[in-house]
């Protein structure tokens, strides 16, 4: 089970009466898609907390050759973003267990999920928060961006 790292701790006791909205996802080659959609997520409340998969996860969740990009600097390049306030590492294949020790106000994903089909969604309900599929913009992703330079490549 996740347990929060002290640093987490120490941002959610700071950020503590404002308005924090979680997302979660590898994040493994940032694009123009991710940083967009982290920045709408941003604009969702007053602090933006990032759950991000561990390599472990992330290689069970996308396949052997998956990482590109190990943990640490994935987490070094999402935290040195304007729309990102902090950064935990999880180790589950579901956010679940990190948002009901986060408590978020807002849960976030792309517009890929469904609010109903979103981790956590029914955790942070209940809680009288809000769920919210942002918009995704098309043709923008990882596993594309990995079978172009693939494609160059031969």
């Amino acid at each position: 089970m996740t347990k929060l790292t002290k640093e987490c701790e120490s941002f959610l006791e700071k950020v503590k009466g404002k308005k924090l909205v979680f997302t979660n996802g590898c994040f493994d080659i940032l694009h123009r898609g991710h940083v967009s959609y982290l920045n709408s997520a941003r604009a969702q409340g007053d602090a933006l907390i990032v759950g991000l998969n561990s390599d472990a996860s992330v290689k069970r969740l996308k396949g052997e050759s998956r990482p590109i990009n190990e943990e640490e600097d994935r987490r070094f390049v999402l935290a040195n973003l304007k729309a990102v306030d902090f950064v935990e590492i999880f180790d589950e294949d579901s956010p679940l267990e990190l948002i009901k020790q986060v408590c978020p106000d807002v849960l976030v994903k792309g517009g890929d999920w469904k609010p109903d089909q979103i981790v956590g969604s029914d955790f942070v309900l209940e809680r009288g928060g809000e769920v919210k599929s942002l918009t995704f913009i098309e043709g923008k992703s990882t596993t594309g961006t990995i079978e172009k330079i693939l494609d160059t490549s031969h």
